[in-house]
């Protein structure tokens, strides 16, 4: 991590107050999204932030697992799941290079700041789960965010989008465990 990012982070973690199950966001901030991760992560720059880069997790939501590659070996490192990269085409082609706000409710044991991202009145986050691209990850979900995304989730099976063309797909927190466990 780079020095400024860490600032930021310190910084960023001194001034919260507000318990992590609070309802509303403990801050809200105009981003650059410079980079898709994956289907529920992404990379912004903070306007006026100094050219802070930081991890977004997509609050309220988990997307399939993409394949990793080793930066050094070109070689796969971590096997990758159905959808998973259709999941991060998704969210690329909503804000890569968008002008965001995004509203941050928690930081995560990576230390990423976990929040929901809007590019104008659009919820990102409660769109991939409404097109089928993630699961409302039911685990880390609050009011109001559960009464949107579960009804959404539940559509978007019922009328097969993304990855619920499959006919039982596996959820990612599942399929992080059994690599985890060392099962593919």
């Amino acid at each position: 991590m780079r020095i400024n990012q860490l600032l930021f982070i310190l910084i960023f973690t001194m001034f919260i107050s507000v318990p992590v199950s609070a309802k509303e966001p403990i801050k809200i901030m105009e981003c650059m999204v410079d980079r898709v991760v994956d289907g529920d992560t992404v990379s912004v720059v903070v306007r006026n932030g100094g050219g802070a880069r930081i991890k977004i997790r997509l609050y309220g939501i988990d997307a399939p697992e993409t394949e990793k590659v080793g930066k050094k070996s070109g070689k796969v490192s971590k096997a990758g799941q159905p959808f998973g990269e259709e999941a991060s085409q998704a969210l690329a082609s909503k804000i890569n290079n968008a002008i965001v706000v995004i509203k941050v409710y928690d930081i995560d044991r990576y230390k990423r700041l976990v929040g929901v991202i809007y590019k104008g009145d659009r919820d990102i986050n409660r769109e991939m789960v409404q097109e089928g691209w993630a699961w409302a990850y039911r685990q880390y979900l609050d009011r109001p965010h559960a009464s949107e995304y579960i009804p959404a989730e539940e559509q978007a099976r019922e009328k097969k989008l993304g990855l619920w063309k499959q006919s039982n797909p596996q959820p990612p927190w599942e399929f992080r465990k059994r690599q985890r466990m060392g099962k593919e």
